[in-house]
């Protein structure tokens, strides 16, 4: 379990490499990438234009889908880890860093995703079974809904509680709150669309070209 943050017995440089290492490990695009020598094009101009996995998986299949899910992850998780094996509380700092540069990546211009799967991978990282347990819900509500904004939004809503009842930690609470926070800030379009029953559902099975259409 990781530690309450105390007055780091660090100098400000580690703090600083810690959150940059962060940032451009999460602001890769790998869904772009992907898709892109993949054959699928440039996400930004298809489906919703997002480059994460959902578009991914309408845009260019289950593979390309699963591919960027798993890649966006590990952008995540990768840093935390680093992190985490020289001070455990730089694990959140690095967490923080590569979450932001996965929404405001500086190769995009500041436009990236919305951050679900690199939250999941930090989350994984910094205390598995918070991890686990946000991706039981969001799979649980995708196959009830399937709806994975919806998925999103309900798993993260209900993280800091999670997060509370696994760690006891308020520094790592507190972090989860600040993911959560920003997760459904980005949603906000999809939360409109939601209620207005105009939001594109998923495939888990099998991406189909008419949800490629939806916003």
């Amino acid at each position: 379990m990781l530690p309450h943050i105390t007055h780091a017995p660090f100098p400000f440089s580690l703090v600083l490499f810690a959150l940059c290492g962060g940032y451009l490990s999460g602001s890769v695009p790998y869904g772009l990438l992907l898709g892109k020598l993949c054959g699928a094009g440039d996400l930004r101009q298809k489906g919703s234009g997002n480059i994460g996995a959902t578009n991914a998986l309408r845009v260019g299949g289950k593979k390309l889908g699963i591919a960027t899910l798993l890649l966006d992850a590990l952008k995540g998780a990768v840093p935390v880890l680093v992190a985490k094996a020289a001070h455990p509380d730089l694990a959140l700092i690095a967490g923080f860093g590569a979450f932001t540069g996965h929404l405001f990546p500086v190769w995009l211009k500041f436009k990236g995703g919305k951050g679900v799967a690199v939250a999941l991978g930090v989350l994984l990282a910094l205390q598995w079974q918070v991890g686990v347990a946000l991706c039981l819900v969001w799979l649980a509500t995708a196959i009830w809904s399937k709806y994975s904004s919806l998925s999103a939004l309900v798993a993260f809503g209900v993280s800091p509680l999670l997060s509370y009842l696994v760690t006891h930690n308020p520094s790592v609470v507190l972090f989860t709150l600040v993911l959560a926070v920003m997760i459904w800030l980005k949603h906000a379009g999809n939360i409109k669309r939601l209620a207005q029953g105009t939001e594109g559902k998923i495939n888990l099975r099998k991406a189909s070209a008419h949800d490629a259409q939806k916003p």
